[in-house]
């Protein structure tokens, strides 16, 4: 089931997409998916980012291969950062190259977790029982700021625009097992298997449960795989212009373009 957060004539809905059609449904997917109203055709609907999360727990170095890449250890325990939740941006929306940090702006696709019911102190045998679904999302991060500047993490994933999610929720797919790719300006630059996550989503959400809870729309980002700007020879940043798809076995297809923040 794909489920929509959306835009009709200046009302924002949730609902279900059916083929063509966007079906609403009465207040939040966690609290029910009762029909409410007409139905829609999505061509004729804007998609907004799925869930507006209250907030957003990432994990760094979770790919073997992005691990690999940048010449990390495995790390023995998922290594926790936040984003701040004003960063969410949906399909087709501009992510914004900073004022203060606009020079090395990096991707990462990554598959985000949508928690589905409030989640304390779970263990990984239940706690996929806890979500809503996956979706799409771009782990946007100016890389001066997280690795010069700052030597942390925060402001530096945390610019306004710099958490693109979408373009729906999926409640049925395998997350440990899909297909997920970044292409930048119709190149490859990311293409990879969640498989090759170190800690899969039941250890992720068990995990943070522990420390946080996790309330309906929280969302985990599950870390990127290889093949990220920084990492390569040349490096490769975001400019102006550029088109970035992040697309997820299962999901579909993220896009955003880019600009310079005025």
């Amino acid at each position: 089931m794909k489920i929509a957060r959306f835009n009709a004539g200046g009302v924002i809905s949730y609902g279900i997409i059916e083929g063509k059609i966007v079906r609403p449904i009465e207040g939040m997917p966690w609290e029910g998916l009762n029909p409410a109203g007409p139905e829609y055709q999505l061509s004729s609907v804007e998609l907004l980012a799925p869930v507006q999360p209250p907030n957003i727990i990432a994990i760094g170095v979770n790919y073997k291969g992005h691990a690999d890449e940048l010449g990390h250890d495995y790390p023995p325990a998922p290594v926790i950062f936040l984003k701040a939740a004003s960063s969410v941006i949906g399909p087709e929306q501009s992510i914004m190259l900073p004022k203060m940090a606009p020079g090395e702006v990096d991707y990462e696709a990554e598959l985000a977790i949508v928690i589905g019911k409030t989640c304390r102190r779970v263990g990984e045998d239940e706690a996929l029982d806890y979500v809503l679904g996956y979706t799409c999302g771009n782990d946007v991060s100016a890389r001066d700021a997280q690795m010069k500047q700052d030597i942390q993490w925060a402001r530096a994933k945390s610019f306004d625009t710099f958490c693109p999610l979408g373009p729906w929720i999926e409640t049925g797919m395998d997350p440990d097992n899909a297909g997920i790719k970044l292409v930048l300006n119709g190149n490859v630059m990311q293409d990879s298997n969640t498989s090759d996550m170190i800690f899969p989503c039941s250890k992720l959400v068990s995990y943070c449960s522990q420390f946080a809870t996790l309330y309906p729309g929280t969302v985990i980002m599950t870390g990127t795989p290889p093949g990220v700007g920084v990492g390569r020879k040349p490096q490769v940043f975001l400019k102006p212009g550029d088109t970035v798809c992040v697309e997820i076995e299962g999901i579909g297809i993220l896009k955003n373009r880019v600009e310079v923040e005025k």
